[in-house]
């Protein structure tokens, strides 16, 4: 066996220290820091999406987002999911999905859709709608609409003005 042992120079020992230690305080000083905006316990929201067994709880289940309907449903309906999603259908699944939610799990299933007239949409003088579809007790999706058709659609949560 043999044993091979090598010896730096006391002085590269230290260039290479010192040229180590340079690289590091220039990343620390020229790296930019990213703060994450975590949410403090005070904006942190959680939404209740199930126990939904009649059009109150659609009602409740709507005002946790902030928005106020009318008291009776301007249609409640049962409808039946696709089993193949077309264009427009798919591009509806992904506004679901962007608010956590996934239609393509209930394809062909039957499912009540509520719909209530939004009383309290602010900046906006035409009706606006809020579909809520419901399975089994439990929202699986849903949105907040303009009737016009050049209106708008978004998920529960108020958009952001500013």
């Amino acid at each position: 066996m043999f044993v091979y042992t090598l010896r730096a120079g006391t002085v590269k020992f230290f260039a290479v220290v010192g040229a180590a230690l340079a690289l590091l305080i220039t990343l620390i000083v020229l790296v930019p820091t990213y703060t994450a905006d975590a949410p403090t316990a005070a904006e942190e929201v959680s939404y209740s999406y199930g126990k939904i067994k009649t059009s109150d709880d659609v009602e409740k289940f709507l005002s946790q987002f902030g928005w106020t309907v009318a008291d009776d449903p301007t249609e409640e309906a049962k409808v039946t999911l696709p089993d193949e999603f077309d264009k427009i259908f798919t591009a509806y699944n992904e506004l679901q999905r962007r608010q956590g939610l996934n239609l393509a799990k209930y394809k062909r299933k039957d499912v009540t859709r509520y719909t209530y007239e939004v009383t309290n949409y602010e900046d906006y003088d035409g009706k606006v709608y809020a579909n809520v579809l419901v399975y089994r007790n439990r929202v699986i999706g849903g949105d907040i609409c303009s009737a016009d058709a050049t209106g708008f659609i978004h998920g529960f949560e108020k958009e952001n003005k500013g």
